[in-house]
């Protein structure tokens, strides 16, 4: 993420992810009149004085696009320092609104997939938003040393084709070499259904496994200086510290534990669902709600800042 200097004012700006159904998203091109014009760009604008970035995303989407926003949820925050200004980007999830999209600015749109962006130059800032827009909303975890590893497979393999596409493999009870055995399975497996599979706390064996990368434990992301050399990182969080850390460490996204009351901890107090809102507000990566979760707290999870939720049992 990148800082601003000393004494350079910071500009407010909420910004949308208007996204079908079908997990397409909108970009708009700038207008010639503008700077950075003939750049993609997620669309949005200023936050005015005495706004919030909720009510300043409302008022942007009217004057901007013409529709009235029904369903939004606060996402990510970045800050990015161009050479002209250093702006903070205040983003919203736009699942639902009225109206018919109409360029009130003379801007073209397109709708896009994270995975396949076909238009370009993208604003810089946006980058790491078309990566973490690539992340689904389920997070599931292993599960197999309590279902035994056939049934877990099994149950594995009718998830991913349910739609499961990012799975961790955390079994801390199995021997290196089971563990080994079962890492190859479960990515091979995923990623005959284009899954991703991180690997609990081992990023030499999701090497060498061909998994797509780790998930750090708290006690990991403490004592690491630099990222692990994966394609994706998470890492395991418990509070604003935590979180702090793993975005500074350049992880793609964290989980925030626990939520709920919890069989795996049950000694843990859990977060609550208002702290855990206030701990992954500004976030600038997306954050997993875990913990005494079911696949019924999605959008309670969205509606207080997360990105999605992790399921261990509920998963399978």
């Amino acid at each position: 993420m990148n800082t601003q200097t000393k004494n350079t004012k910071i500009i407010e700006v909420s910004a949308a992810v208007l996204q079908k159904p079908d997990d397409s998203f909108l970009l708009a091109q700038r207008p010639s009149d503008k700077i950075w014009a003939g750049y993609w760009e997620f669309p949005g604008g200023k936050i005015e004085l005495g706004e919030t970035p909720y009510h300043a995303l409302v008022r942007e989407l009217r004057e901007e696009l013409g529709i009235e926003v029904e369903t939004a949820y606060p996402w990510l925050t970045r800050v990015f320092t161009y050479p002209h200004a250093t702006v903070k980007l205040n983003f919203f999830r736009v699942t639902e609104w009225r109206g018919e999209l109409h360029p009130h600015e003379g801007q073209q749109f397109s709708w896009q997939h994270a995975t396949e962006v076909s238009v370009d130059p993208i604003l810089p800032a946006n980058a790491p938003i078309l990566r973490a827009l690539e992340l689904p909303f389920l997070y599931a975890i292993s599960n197999a040393t309590e279902l035994g590893v056939k049934e877990f497979l099994l149950r594995l393999e009718r998830a991913l084709g349910n739609g499961l596409r990012l799975v961790q493999l955390r079994e801390k009870n199995l021997a290196h070499d089971e563990l080994r055995e079962l890492a190859r399975r479960v990515t091979a497996l995923a990623h005959a259904h284009g899954a991703k599979v991180l690997l609990n706390g081992d990023a030499e064996l999701a090497q060498e496994v061909g998994a797509d990368g780790v998930q750090l434990t708290a006690t990991q992301l403490a004592g690491l200086r630099e990222r692990p050399a994966v394609d994706w990182c998470a890492a395991s969080c418990h509070d604003a510290a935590e979180l702090r850390r793993a975005e500074a460490l350049g992880c793609d996204f964290a989980l925030l534990s626990p939520v709920l009351p919890t069989l795996s901890h049950p000694g843990a107090p859990p977060l609550g669902w208002e702290n855990f809102a206030a701990i992954a507000a500004g976030s600038s990566i997306p954050v997993y709600a875990l913990g005494g979760l079911t696949h019924g707290d999605m959008q309670t999870a969205w509606r207080h800042g997360a990105h999605g939720i992790s399921l261990l049992r509920q998963a399978w």
